[in-house]
């Protein structure tokens, strides 16, 4: 049997990974689970031979000194495989994982938008976390090629062997392979410094040597990804840390917390549909609390301040990414479970924000599953509605009883106004007498009036007239 017709049947098989050992047949993982091809089990020299046809010398010579080695080998038309062979039982053993020629981008990823802006940040580091077979290299794959579409930047890959093959566009990617290009990660990491840099990828940080020349890098302005095979955020940290010599850790813990930029922690989980995998992911996005933990040797409290910047930072915890995972309907409670470092803490978030999980699925198009922040947007918008209902509630209240009592002020007006058009009707009927007796009185006036003037004229005329003849002496006034 030869090994590109297994390799290119297990890319028609679309299997993640092809696994060849001694008296099985090979094996093939697909959609998570792995399953022997239905062929005749192959015998170790037949492996054997089968492998070292596409071992170079000095891949021979290191698989013979350390009984293990890695490779990069491509069929063509076909894929690139990342290989490593191994010693099992005294034969030779094989594991090859296909790396497709197509990058995906980060949109057909279905990552967190927060993923992109990695691929914006000027300087520092990032850190792509997780398991072997987690989606590490892809997800740093879609970062660089953003990078090389969006930005005039040179970017040195550091690789062990080289995964996927990036072409140029506005940015110029120069691919280094350790023992082929370079005799070590560390090496070629000191090297690339006086290669004009702009991005720096170094497939895996694995010793305290490149540790502190990446560390380096990223303080010297250059914008540095790497990986490691670690869990979390918080386990990534004190991984770098305890890597490091006791007398030098207090210096690298400050130049961790002043370069660090993103930890971006990966988990394959089988999806709901029984349809493939699908990523849980962790995010930590460096703001200064987190800084000050990091330097202060504080990494319990990194946790609790991810579940608190989920608005402003869009950062997220893996039971945070589960949750939204599994209220998308993209996996099952079961599996959430199962892959929850802390399933009684992941419980008790689902009774507390979604009791009801199995009605809340969402279906269709809309905000990537794994990405919290969409939940937690949702919630907040909830709280929001049911605090303005609750608002506007009180406010209906209190306007409800000011038209009350704005009505009973009408009414008791009205009334009052009805009253004064009573008394006013009356005084009108009462100031009519009056004039009529005011008349009366006038008209009795005026005839008393003429009545006087007319005896005083009278009165007068008498005076008048006897004045004309002498009184007699006996008469009147003048008899004396």
């Amino acid at each position: 049997m030869d090994l590109d017709e297994l390799l290119k049947f297990m890319t028609k098989m679309e299997a993640s990974d092809l696994h060849i050992k001694p008296m099985r047949p090979p094996l093939l993982r697909i959609k998570g689970k792995l399953i022997p091809i239905k062929t005749d089990p192959l015998p170790p020299k037949a492996i054997q031979e089968m492998l070292t046809k596409i071992l170079q010398p000095r891949q021979i010579e290191k698989l013979e000194t350390t009984m293990s080695c890695d490779i990069g080998y491509g069929v063509p038309g076909v894929a690139r495989f990342r290989g490593n062979v191994y010693m099992q039982r005294g034969t030779y053993s094989a594991v090859f994982r296909r790396v497709p020629y197509q990058i995906l981008s980060l949109d057909d990823l279905e990552l967190p938008s927060v993923i992109k802006t990695f691929a914006t940040i000027p300087t520092g580091l990032v850190l792509i976390t997780g398991p072997t077979g987690s989606g590490k290299s892809t997800t740093l794959a879609g970062v660089i090629k953003m990078i090389t579409e969006t930005q005039q930047v040179h970017i040195v890959t550091i690789e062990d062997p080289i995964e996927f093959l990036f072409q140029d566009g506005l940015g110029a990617v120069s691919q280094r392979e350790v023992g082929t290009d370079t005799s070590s990660f560390s090496e070629a990491l000191k090297n690339s410094l006086r290669q004009d840099p702009d991005v720096i990828l170094v497939g895996e940080m694995r010793d305290a040597n490149t540790i502190e020349t990446v560390l380096t890098a990223a303080e010297t302005g250059h914008l540095v990804f790497s990986t490691l095979h670690t869990n979390n955020a918080s386990q990534t940290i004190d991984r770098i840390i305890d890597s490091i010599p006791t007398d030098r850790q207090a210096q690298v813990r400050g130049q961790l917390a002043l370069v660090l930029r993103a930890v971006c922690s990966l988990k394959l989980v089988e999806k709901a549909d029984g349809s493939g995998l699908t990523a849980a992911i962790e995010i930590l996005v460096n703001s200064p609390k987190i800084a000050k933990h990091i330097e202060q040797g504080e990494t319990k409290e990194i946790h609790e301040e991810m579940e608190g910047s989920v608005g402003y930072y869009k950062m997220q915890t893996m039971n945070q990414s589960l949750l939204s995972l599994l209220v998308n309907g993209r996996i099952t409670y079961e599996k959430a479970m199962e892959l929850s470092s802390d399933p009684e803490d992941l419980s008790l978030k689902l009774r507390k924000l979604f009791p009801r999980i199995e009605e809340a699925a969402s279906r269709g198009s809309g905000p990537t599953a794994d990405d919290f922040a969409e939940i937690q947007g949702l919630v907040a918008v909830k709280r929001k509605f049911e605090q303005q209902e609750t608002t506007w509630k009180e406010t209906f209240e209190t306007k409800d009883k000011e038209i009350e009592q704005m009505e009973e002020e009408i009414h008791n007006l009205s009334a009052e106004l009805a009253n004064k058009g009573a008394d006013q009707q009356i005084k009108q009927q009462q100031a009519a007498k009056l004039r009529q007796e005011i008349d009366r009185l006038r008209a009795d006036a005026t005839r008393q009036i003429n009545l006087l003037n007319e005896k005083i004229r009278d009165a007068n005329q008498k005076i008048l007239e006897g004045g004309k003849s002498k009184p007699a002496a006996d008469q009147g006034f003048f008899k004396r």
